[in-house]
């Protein structure tokens, strides 16, 4: 049996290495993989526990508010049984009906299968080629055991972690395991150390050959992969409520205690009045209905779910409706590089010709000021000459009828350089041959036939390459190379390595008459030297704007890629994340860490690391770091108090994003594990997206207020009657269908127009929100219920009085719960709250924005709602299934004067509320000022 405990497989040889797992060249009988099979296990990923319908719609009934509507819907029923006809059993039916229909749309909202080990799967090819007993054998990827040798194909991907040890131009791509763009050569050489997944003679499971062919040997299978211990980090986090969901769960426990504490107590202070069992009892649950908000926890989820409707349109999608509030409050972004900041596509951004530095643009060439198009340039043909013919890219054509290019990443970006600026309109000079580039002499040359002789085009990395050039081009002609030549070529394609270019050196030659053999020797010599070529996976061009409004909003962005430190640091500073370069360091310094360093830091100097100690200070960049790196500075950011938002696309991003307050994937270039894993996807893989994401995240967090407090407001000149009632015998105004009516009626549609309100102008422009901020905080209540709230119970209670003492009722007489007058005086009370309503939803619209400011028509909606509101109303005043449902008399016309006047003084009474705190606020202000200039 192999010995996969002892390490350093990669610094054996070979033959070493058949030796350390247990096989032969030929791979292992059939008899020994099954041996293995039994021993190792299949070679899958460990099945995660299944999400279950049944008990994720089942826990929207059972969280803190559901039980407390579920105990006054079995007070209400118990009520009914023990003295039918009081009107209970509707309450109960309607409490019931609240509950389900929340449960229902939560659960239809809200559903999201846990994927991400499935979305690995998809990842992992279904079968693959191994030796077994020296012949080549179709196995399915489950069969696959440590000490098996895989044979290797380009366009392949491999199914299990190996050791090669045959290896023919292999290059693979591993970004979805390290974030870095660039793909990997790999060769069956033993090399001395290194970090794992940059061991040359390595494979991993999940990763595409992208060219190349070779075989391996496997070392780890299933769970022991790379791909899961990822899947393993994946399955292991727990995520936490969210902002939102904590804010409800305290508001709904407070209100809970209230209204039982008031239910119980006015019960009790009902039979101590003589008012008997069930009349208490009646109080009592009356108090908890009009206590609770029963419209506030749908209206939640309906205005999260127009939020998240808005964000889709703004290529947004959220999977879990908290996500939408969660955004708003975020403080910090984790984002990687690798498609999220970048392309995730190589393209030419610089040459370098005749000692001039040519930047390249989407349709012209600017070199030294002037702008002209490549095919104008003719001075630099033979250097395009040689980017179109040495190459191994392929261009396709796809099913839409576009073309593609297919191949290594460098040689796409030559090949769509030469697409892009019109070069690729002549038929290719015919190839002769081809010295294909291997890692010793890091180039490769094409020969081509041209005007009845040879030429070979030849590139390469610049140090290999220069030596062998004794000629360079110098205003279009050849010229000797010099050593001061040479000198200032390196120099500049240092000068682009610094800045993280990928470069390449670009030759050529006409091979003579005679030669004897054209192999590397006779060909790769005195070349001509054409030019260095830059490529870059370059940023978004909306990124830097986008960070810059992150900035502005008090948002910190902080990098975390498993690329290159001078490559992360380089698109760093391209986008706004890191200071321009400059010799004067605290202007340009920025410090850039490896995963390494983050391996062997304390959790303080972590802590130390990631808290700034200045405004605008540079934020660090993290580079070279692999998942478990990345979760820890998500950790330690959450231990901080921060709300952190973490962006990816690979598969070593989903660990990370699921330990984040809020996981965001790209769409487009996404794996399927991230997308799985995140809670938010850009269906445009623009990191912009998240900005305006937040925008409307503020905007869901401040219209929830404004609904909360509209809702809020609501509950006082429902409780007030039956205070009155209770403590002063006064005939009881309002009857608990109508509390619901109001809750779950009237007021539901102009709540959900708050909810749709636009962002406010501004909302950017301040820092998020601080995590201790409470949503229901003491200025809010106080203006629900203290301000907004007595104003329409005075209202409510007078509109009640006027129309009993205008027909004829006087003080002391009794009025029966069946007594059309009583019915009808009840309807007035009903009548007032719902036309207050009207006025304060107009006055929620804003806590500080006077409403001749905000406008009258600027949210369709909340004529909608009104509309809505007052239909409902007339429904239940004036039509007859209305009143037999809600003990309701039709009103005179004459009452709503006197209630549109008391909604008047509301809003009167609103506008001037804000004109003093607005006066109140600026006078501070002023003051703060002054005191700032004399000090």
């Amino acid at each position: 049996m192999p010995d996969l405990d002892k390490p350093h497989l990669h610094q054996l040889t070979v033959g070493e290495t058949f030796t350390n797992l247990g096989t032969r060249p030929g791979g292992l009988s059939p008899e020994e993989a099954q041996q293995r099979l039994s021993r190792y296990g299949p070679n899958v990923l460990k099945e995660p526990s299944h999400y279950s319908l049944i008990r994720g719609f089942l826990h929207q009934f059972t969280h803190f508010l559901a039980i407390l509507l579920w105990i006054a819907a079995a007070l209400a029923f118990t009520a009914e049984f023990m003295k039918p006809g009081e009107g209970m059993a509707t309450l109960g039916w309607a409490i019931v009906g609240v509950i389900v229909i929340n449960a229902v749309f939560a659960f239809f909202q809200e559903y999201k299968a846990e994927r991400a080990v499935h979305a690995l799967h998809r990842l992992l090819p279904a079968r693959a080629w191994v030796l077994r007993s020296n012949q080549p054998h179709d196995v399915p990827r489950s069969e696959i055991v440590p000490g098996d040798v895989l044979v290797i194909e380009e366009g392949e991907q491999i199914p299990a972690d190996a050791r090669l040890i045959e290896a023919a131009e292999m290059r693979v791509d591993i970004s979805s395991l390290t974030g870095e763009s660039q793909p990997k050569r790999r060769t069956a050489e033993p090399v001395a150390d290194g970090h794992l997944l940059d061991i040359p003679n390595l494979v991993f499971a999940g990763t595409p050959v992208l060219s190349g062919r070779g075989r391996a040997v496997v070392f780890a299978t299933g769970m022991q992969t790379e791909f899961g211990k990822i899947a393993r980090l994946s399955t292991s986090v727990e995520t936490d409520l969210s902002p939102l969901q904590k804010e409800i769960t305290k508001l709904t426990r407070i209100v809970a205690m209230i209204s039982l504490a008031m239910g119980a107590s006015f019960f009790a202070i009902g039979l101590w009045t003589g008012l008997g069992f069930w009349i208490s009892t009646i109080f009592g649950i009356g108090i908890i209905a009009a206590n609770v908000p029963e419209g506030l926890l749908p209206t939640v989820t309906l205005a999260l779910a127009l939020g998240s409707q808005r964000m889709a349109k703004r290529h947004a999608l959220i999977k879990q409706l908290t996500s939408v509030e969660t955004l708003g409050c975020t403080t910090v972004i984790c984002t990687d590089k690798t498609g999220t900041l970048t392309e995730n596509r190589m393209r030419v951004a610089r040459f370098y010709v005749d000692h001039l530095e040519v930047e390249v643009q989407e349709s012209c060439l600017v070199i030294a000021g002037r702008v002209t198009s490549a095919i104008e340039a003719e001075e630099y043909a033979p250097l395009f000459d040689a980017i179109i013919h040495c190459h191994n890219a392929k261009r396709v054509r796809r099913t839409d009828g576009r073309l593609t290019v297919t191949g290594d990443p460098t040689e796409v970006a030559l090949v769509e350089f030469a697409q892009d600026h019109g070069l690729l309109h002549h038929e290719p000079l015919p190839r002769m041959g081809e010295l294909p580039f291997d890692a010793d002499r890091k180039r490769m040359s094409t020969l081509h036939w041209r005007e009845s002789r040879l030429v070979a085009f030849v590139k390469g990395a610049p140090e290999s390459l220069l030596p062998l050039c004794n000629q360079m081009l110098h205003q279009a002609a050849r010229s000797p190379m010099s050593q001061e030549d040479r000198q200032r070529i390196m120099a500049q394609s240092r000068t682009f390595a610094h800045q993280a270019y990928r470069v390449l050196a670009v030759a050529m030659r006409d091979i003579e008459q005679g030669v004897e053999k054209l192999d590397i020797d006779h060909v790769e010599q005195n070349l001509t030297f054409l030019g260095l070529v830059a490529m870059m996976d370059p940023p978004r061009q909306e990124v830097p704007e986008a960070i810059a409004r992150c900035r502005q909003a008090g948002v910190r962005a902080i990098m975390i890629t498993g690329d290159h430190p001078l490559t992360a640091l380089a698109i760093a500073r391209q986008i706004g994340l890191a200071p321009k370069e400059s010799r004067t360091e605290p202007v340009g310094y920025c410090p850039v860490l490896e995963g390494r360093q983050i391996e062997t830091m304390s959790e303080e100097a972590l802590r130390r690391l990631l808290t700034p100690t200045r405004p605008g200070e540079p934020e660090p960049v993290f580079a070279r770091m692999a998942p478990r790196h990345k979760m820890r500075v998500v950790s330690v950011l959450k231990d901080m108090g921060e709300v952190v938002a973490v962006t990816g696309d690979g598969v070593n991003d989903a660990p990370a994003i699921k330990k984040a307050d809020i996981g965001i994937a790209m769409g487009i270039a996404g794996t399927d594990v991230a997308k799985e894993t995140a809670d938010m996807i850009l269906l445009d893989d623009n990191f912009a997206t998240i900005v305006n994401a937040i925008e409307e995240g503020r905007a869901v967090y401040a219209n929830i207020r404004k609904f909360s407090t509209y809702v809020l407001a609501s509950n006082v000149p429902e409780v007030v009657p039956y205070l009155a009632y209770g403590l002063f015998g006064i005939p009881l105004a309002l009857t608990v269908p109508q509390i619901l009516a109001v809750d779950l009626g009237t007021d539901m549609v102009p709540a959900l127009a708050l909810g749709a309100e636009k962002p406010d102008a501004g909302i950017m422009a301040i820092p998020p929100r601080p995590r201790t901020e409470r949503m229901m905080n003491l200025p809010l209540l106080l203006r629900a219920y203290v301000f907004l709230g007595l104003i329409e119970a005075g209202i409510a209670m007078a509109a009640f009085f006027l129309l009993l003492l205008t027909q004829g009722w006087t003080w002391g007489i009794p009025l029966d719960w069946s007594d059309p007058l009583y019915k009808q005086a009840t309807a007035a009370t009903f009548a007032a709250i719902v036309v207050a309503q009207v006025a304060n939803v107009f006055a929620c619209r804003s806590d500080r924005v006077s409403l001749s400011q905000l406008g009258w028509f600027t949210n369709p909606l909340i004529l909608w709602g009104i509309a809505t509101e007052l239909v409902v109303l007339a429904f239940i005043i004036y039509a007859p299934w209305g009143n037999d449902i809600f003990g309701t008399s039709p009103l005179p016309g004459w009452i709503f004067g006197p209630l549109a006047l008391g909604a008047l003084v509301l809003l009167f009474a609103e506008e001037s509320r804000k004109i003093i705190v607005n006066r109140l606020k600026n006078s501070r202000a002023s003051g703060v000022a002054q005191q700032t200039g004399k000090s």
